[in-house]
């Protein structure tokens, strides 16, 4: 269980050290800040084209924007349930629109001029370095689209367009990296409400490809929990966020035991440390990390109370 002392002590982490943009986040879960103030922490990072940049996710610095970027932001937009008419939002959507690759379906995840700024290795750009991305995180944007969109819109086009072309990618495929499984069970989360126009467009029902998604992801699990914490693995709590998600039955004590796990490593600071290194940019590197730490306690508090971890105060 994380106490109300443990909780103080994040937020004191992310007050001396940590962005705008977490500590709104904290204070808009935790302690009934507004939407308002999260927005305006976000707008550090929107650039003029509508899109997002400024090292939003603080492994790649590029200030301009990039569709990478714009999903973490589209991310917390979600997270604050920001609807369609928010001006932040319909900027993105412009952004996202303007950037489309229509001969491919999706959105370029990294762009050529993040080499020229701090970022960690696997942000690098090299010639025909989409192939290693696929579909992530253009499945999600896809989705964000449609949710942002008004029906039968030419941007709900976009959307639709790049979600035929990534769901017949996606049940071929028998494995997949944990970062572009999430983007998918985001996007059955999202388009649940659309499930019919999904089913008219694509010969899978919603719940054959949530089940194949939902397999990807146990599949993808490490269920060794003695070696947890030996490496940057997939835990339980990578695809599983609240009780209420269907892999969570799957999964049986599994989710117990990674709440624990996570619970023993806390530090003191109510925080915790990443499991990665960028072997490069030293000292950015280190920025990066307190800004992690940041990121990290946050989404981790946030699963914590879902499962009733959280004292209340």
């Amino acid at each position: 269980m994380i106490s109300a002392n443990q909780l103080s002590h994040t937020k004191e982490f992310l007050l001396k050290n940590c962005r705008q943009l977490e500590i709104t986040r904290f204070e808009y879960l935790f302690e009934d800040g507004s939407k308002d103030a999260v927005i305006r922490s976000l707008k550090e990072f929107q650039n003029d084209d509508g899109g997002f940049g400024h090292g939003i996710e603080p492994d790649f610095w590029l200030p301009s924007s990039s569709p990478m970027a714009t999903w973490a932001a589209g991310q917390i937009l979600k997270e604050i349930e920001a609807d369609k008419e928010e001006p932040m939002v319909k900027s993105m959507v412009n952004y996202l629109i303007n950037t489309f690759d229509h001969r491919v379906g999706k959105w370029a995840s990294i762009l050529e001029e993040t080499n020229n700024y701090p970022h960690a290795p696997w942000w690098h750009w090299t010639e025909g370095v989409q192939d290693n991305w696929s579909f992530n995180p253009s499945i999600e944007l896809a989705a964000n689209l449609i949710h942002w969109s008004n029906p039968d819109s030419k941007t709900a086009e976009i959307g639709w367009k790049s979600i035929k072309h990534a769901v017949t990618y996606l049940m071929n495929q028998r494995e997949m990296d944990k970062h572009e499984i999430n983007n998918f069970q985001q996007f059955i989360k999202i388009i649940k409400l659309e499930q019919s126009k999904l089913e008219a467009l694509l010969p899978y029902s919603f719940y054959q490809i949530a089940e194949h998604i939902m397999n990807l992801a146990f599949d993808c699990i490490n269920k060794d929990k003695s070696s947890w914490g030996s490496g940057y693995e997939p835990l339980p709590l990578d695809f599983v966020q609240s009780p209420s998600d269907a892999l969570y039955n799957r999964l049986d004590t599994l989710v117990e035991q990674n709440l624990d796990f996570y619970l023993s490593q806390m530090l003191d600071e109510g925080t915790w440390d990443i499991s990665w290194e960028w072997g490069s940019y030293p000292q950015e590197f280190e920025v990066a990390r307190t800004y992690w730490k940041g990121i990290l306690a946050v989404d981790r508090l946030k699963q914590f109370r879902a499962f009733g971890y959280l004292e209340e105060a």
